[in-house]
């Protein structure tokens, strides 16, 4: 049985008899379609109407045909919209049926945000085959480690053997080094089939800078007075882009209706400009939640989240049920700041931003959100940054101590337990896993992974002196990497060792020192599934409030939504903090340390949960 996914403008689509094709090509003279394959090779003039869409049937073409397009009788492209790319971003395109993997977990809904507990991972780096059906065998691992939801960092067909999936050329084909649709397909399948959602990173303010072809025929797709730091900016606001903003909505819906991802994270959302009505961001959410809700699995669970730098709380906002407008959750950079300035003492760079007062902050992204919440900041010279967000439940907001780009983005890629102190990181990892929030861990977090997770890519010989000397350029600025000789032990993004030091040893988690952090996580995670996570339904905006503070010892309370009270008692430092007076209400789900009558010891965090309230009503 075929079909064709429904809506989609774009790509080829097997209908009955053949294939379909269409490209849209209004910034060219002439197409051809060029079928290739072993014995075969054919190519179809094309017309194009008047708003440059090009279309043809191919009879007897199916799944498995090889195909490219011909643009002004000369250079030879791949389709933008191919579903598979199995010769990289410069080979010809693959026509894939969509209907012939058969879903095996098929009553899969999905998991209730207030469940999700997310892990980060490159599928490259996550095992030593790299590959989606490796990633299966550690399926099992996560479920018993407590995570709910695995998050895969970009897939979109880039170039080369290695990246971190930010230079997507082809958005809709999965790349081929990591396998074929189907194998992503089946590591879904069988993660559903374990009890974990899957989210997928997607990337709409740039293309990547090698395979993208678009210039030759549909120049509109980019605004040439905009820019952002990988690219040219997506025009979704000026002559056609309404072809445009299609290409990205459908996208978002592709990967949700074929893949059944159980939910998406919009990377650097801040680099998007649109001054139309409705925003693109917006309009994506509403497609995506039609196209789910109308469709067969109306009851689906899906999860729209956010990376967006200028804290912009519009996006998150409920309806009178909490339920939200677009999308769930953002990624919370803030609180990994006021984290990462707490346990290293770190305060260069964006990091100045939480150095006057980390405690305040980690208070006030524990309780309300955002650090800045239209404050001034003063890395950006004073300019202000963010908007309200007590006003929004604590789900609103990821939280994370690491994750790919702040580990990633370093020199040499350390990973916070190379650069605090063991308690500071047990400390951490305690305050974040059992507030409201969601968390999000990033790959070998949970056990202390030695490996760096290091800046990586394998673009065209054109390409690597610029990136490699880019990235070197880029900390040019710190005080250690003053002198040409220093920048010169910065990892070589464009040298395959790079890639080859960043994945993971799996081999460590026998070795006693990582054993001891992963038992700390995993009970951590226990108590989350088993006292927390049931009393987050219903929890309202405003619920956080922060009783005491002494700099950076704190004791903070949320109403849940059950009524219940959960309260943090803390002292993110390395010196011993007073006493608040009083000890919290209810009773103890784990604490770092035993307290003594007039200080908090270095390091400690406690959580205490009052439900007799509950109880009694």
């Amino acid at each position: 049985m075929t079909t064709t996914f429904p809506g989609l403008p774009f790509g080829a689509q097997i209908v009955p008899g053949g294939v379909r094709f269409r490209l849209w090509a209004p910034d060219c003279d002439t197409v051809s379609l060029v079928i290739e394959g072993p014995g075969e090779s054919r190519e179809i003039p094309l017309e194009r109407d008047a708003n440059g869409w090009c279309e043809t049937t191919v009879e007897g073409a199916g799944a498995g045909t090889r195909y490219r397009y011909r643009i002004d009788g000369d250079l030879k492209v791949p389709d933008t919209a191919s579903r598979f790319q199995p010769d990289d971003v410069h080979g010809a395109s693959e026509v894939i049926d969509p209907a012939a993997y058969t879903w095996r977990c098929t009553e899969w809904a999905g998991r209730p945000w207030e469940e999700v507990v997310l892990y980060e991972c490159h599928i490259g780096t996550f095992t030593p085959e790299g590959t989606f059906l490796a990633a299966i065998e550690k399926l099992d691992y996560l479920v018993d480690l407590g995570i709910t939801a695995l998050e895969l960092m970009p897939v979109a067909d880039f170039p080369g053997d290695r990246n971190w999936g930010y230079d997507g050329a082809c958005l809709f084909a999965p790349d081929s080094r990591y396998g074929r649709p189907e194998d992503l397909k089946t590591l879904i399948d069988a993660a559903h089939e374990r009890g974990l959602m899957v989210f997928l990173d997607v990337v709409y303010n740039h293309f990547g800078p090698e395979g993208n072809y678009l210039y030759c025929y549909a120049k509109r797709f980019f605004n040439p007075e905009r820019h952002t730091p990988w690219g040219a900016a997506i025009n979704f606001d000026g002559r056609d882009s309404l072809v445009v903003r299609d290409f990205f909505a459908e996208n978002a819906r592709y990967w949700i209706d074929e893949y059944r991802f159980d939910g998406l994270r919009f990377d650097a959302v801040h680099a998007i400009e649109d001054l139309s009505e409705p925003h693109i961001l917006n309009e994506i959410a509403v497609r995506v939640r039609a196209a789910v809700h109308s469709g067969a699995h109306a009851h689906r669970h899906v999860h729209l989240v956010l990376e967006n730098d200028k804290n912009e709380s519009r996006y998150l906002g409920r309806d009178d049920h909490l339920r939200p407008h677009a999308y769930v959750a953002q990624w919370n950079d803030d609180i990994h700041h006021a984290y990462h300035v707490l346990t290293t003492g770190e305060d260069r760079g964006y990091y100045a931003d939480y150095a006057d007062d980390p405690g305040r902050h980690l208070a006030r992204c524990l309780t309300q959100g955002f650090a800045y919440q239209g404050d001034p900041s003063p890395f950006r010279d004073g300019e202000i940054r963010g908007e309200p967000s007590a006003q929004l439940p604590p789900t609103a907001f990821v939280n994370f101590v690491q994750n790919h780009d702040q580990v990633g983005n370093r020199a040499f890629g350390e990973r916070l337990t190379l650069l605090a102190p063991e308690p500071a990181v047990l400390c951490a990892a305690t305050t974040l896993l059992l507030s409201p929030s969601p968390p999000l861990l990033f790959m070998g977090e949970e056990w202390g992974a030695d490996e760096p997770f290091l800046f990586f890519c394998d673009l065209g010989p054109d390409l690597k002196d610029p990136v490699r000397e880019g990235r070197r350029r880029e900390f040019a600025s710190f005080p250690e990497f003053q002198d040409p000789e220093s920048r010169e032990r910065i990892p070589d993004p464009t040298d395959e060792e790079t890639f080859r030091r960043s994945q993971l040893d799996w081999s460590a988690l026998a070795k006693p020192k990582h054993r001891v952090l992963l038992d700390h996580y995993k009970r951590l995670l226990a108590l989350r599934r088993t006292e927390l996570a049931p009393r987050l339904h219903g929890i309202a905006g405003s619920s956080g409030s922060v009783v005491w503070r002494d700099g950076k010892a704190m004791r903070l309370e949320w109403r849940l939504g059950d009524g219940s009270t959960l309260s943090l008692l803390a002292n993110v430092a390395a010196d011993a903090a007073r006493w608040p007076g009083e000890t919290p209400p209810g009773r103890v789900l784990t604490a770092t340390a035993e307290t003594a009558p007039d200080r908090l010891p270095p390091w400690f965090a406690a959580w205490y949960l009052d439900d007799v309230a509950v109880a009694r009503a």
